[in-house]
């Protein structure tokens, strides 16, 4: 799987335009995968959300849910084409996922430690398939985050583990090029692509960026 350019959905920076049309811009645009972030959606709500999405995404970009395998589960069994799950350190485990979700879903899980590195690799192989990294920068959207990484922080931990990277946490639209050089399989953006006036045109860029980086020393299937 490549992560590449990574839009985590935010239901308050997205308005008043709403998720679904930001969605809808950020894949017009290039964006390869979206994650539905919503804390305050309970199951039905995430589902209602993800019939909407599915339909704007039209099967040009991976559609994540964050934290909520149950909600994937659901979706599942609605039909619906999600493609996978993130993963929290205090989440459903990956191992968990990967048993109800099958070997075709997509599996993310957060790694900003050593010993987070350490457990991952002791997982079975194929238990997960891309871990979500960081924070780059300080950023409001996750008050909690560890220390900031900054990009050469950021590539000496990617250079540790042989699984796909994705850069979260601080992003900015110029970071993408960079990010992929120091060896990320993606970058994940909230403000930069939820509050844009165009985020159509943000995502372009991003891509446009990405694309121009080529595969550097980054990941395979990166």
């Amino acid at each position: 799987m490549q992560p590449g350019i990574y839009l985590v959905t935010d239901r308050e920076l997205c308005a008043p335009r709403g998720v679904p049309a930001t969605v809808a811009a950020a894949v017009a645009g290039g964006v390869h995968t979206v994650q539905l972030r919503d804390k305050e959606a309970d199951l039905d709500d995430h589902l209602r959300q993800l019939t909407h999405l599915t339909e704007v995404i039209d099967g040009r970009a991976h559609l994540i849910v964050n934290d909520r395998l149950d909600v994937v589960v659901a979706a599942h069994s609605r039909g619906l084409p999600v493609h996978g799950v993130h993963l929290g350190q205090l989440d459903d485990t990956a191992v968990a996922a990967r048993a109800e979700l099958g070997p075709e879903a997509i599996v993310g899980l957060t790694a900003n430690t050593v010993a987070h590195l350490q457990a991952v690799a002791a997982l079975p192989g194929g238990t997960v398939d891309y871990l979500g990294v960081g924070v780059i920068r300080p950023t409001t959207t996750k008050t909690d985050h560890p220390d900031a990484l900054g990009i050469e922080g950021f590539g000496r931990f990617a250079a540790r583990t042989p699984l796909p990277c994705v850069a979260i946490g601080g992003v900015r639209p110029e970071d993408a090029g960079p990010l992929r050089r120091a060896g990320a399989g993606g970058v994940a953006v909230v403000s930069a692509l939820c509050a844009a006036p165009d985020p159509e045109a943000v995502a372009r860029g991003l891509r446009t960026d990405w694309d121009a980086a080529g595969s550097g020393p980054g990941k395979a299937g990166a």
